[in-house]
């Protein structure tokens, strides 16, 4: 496999370390959480210096980011808390800054070198998308437990893939595990997530292959996740788990060697990262 199943890391337990400048700007630091070691593709946290500044460029790979703090201004456009975008291979955005700093999580579909500009398809453009004000939609399968709605951010048109963020209520749990035959990415943003690996908090970081029973899920503050598909549109088949539900379930994770010095479970509800 070439991405490693990652289920789950705290983030808040990586280190920063310095990321490769992409059109001159410097000074960003980043907390790889997942890559891929055939395509160069990877996920992480990128934190943007106060006073940052980028010429314009395009990439030679997608770029999807989701603001979490802070604020960029690419292209002349604002981009704040929440703020999400999906640019294609090939598309140039324009420069980017930050005044006061910014994090941001980032995913790129191969290395993140600079290129020259090139047709791409535009409904896989997202140019900036306000999540805060994206509506909430429910039933979004006839079989999920009620109490959560789903704010979709996107669709590619081509392979299904999508990214949203799934908002759930206090006192919320289920009875039955589930299945997905794609990658299921995520991200939790705030609040608390009580699963079959341990009780993830805010900067809880999943990658996980299809095919893998996962759950029941239960949350006592209510949550917030960016969830995102590899390999294919979201599909569900909910099964009757192994094991019951349970409350504060000890941590059980499966991570790659290179982080298993940073495995473990946190205790505030603080900065997701």
């Amino acid at each position: 496999m070439a991405r490693p199943w990652v289920e789950y890391i705290q983030s808040q337990k990586l280190p920063w370390e310095a990321a490769t400048p992409v059109a001159g700007g410097a000074g960003i630091e980043q907390k790889v959480l997942s890559r891929d070691s055939q395509s160069g593709a990877f996920s992480a946290l990128l934190k943007y210096p106060p006073g940052y500044r980028c010429a314009a460029t395009a990439l030679a790979a997608d770029e999807e980011f989701l603001v979490l703090d802070g604020g960029l201004e690419i292209g002349g456009k604002p981009y704040g808390q929440f703020a999400y975008g999906h640019w294609p291979q090939g598309y140039n955005a324009g420069g980017r800054e930050s005044v006061s700093g910014a994090v941001a999580l980032t995913f790129y579909s191969a290395s993140p070198r600079g290129a020259a500009a090139a047709d791409f398809n535009p409904q896989r453009l997202v140019e900036h998308c306000d999540a805060l004000a994206v509506p909430y939609t429910g039933n979004f399968h006839p079989e999920f437990p009620p109490g959560a709605g789903r704010k979709l951010l996107y669709t590619d048109p081509e392979t299904g893939e999508s990214s949203w963020i799934l908002g759930t209520l206090p006192l919320r749990w289920a009875e039955r595990s589930e299945v997905h035959p794609i990658i299921e990415e995520m991200y939790l943003l705030s609040g608390e997530s009580h699963g079959d690996r341990g009780v993830m908090r805010p900067g809880a970081y999943l990658w996980r292959p299809g095919h893998v029973p996962h759950g029941p899920y239960g949350t006592l503050t209510g949550n917030l996740y960016f969830f995102r598909t590899r390999e294919g549109g979201l599909s569900t088949t909910y099964l009757d788990p192994s094991k019951p539900f349970h409350w504060w379930p000890a941590y059980n994770p499966e991570v790659p060697k290179e982080f298993k010095p940073y495995a473990g479970e946190i205790d505030a509800l603080g900065k997701c990262w």
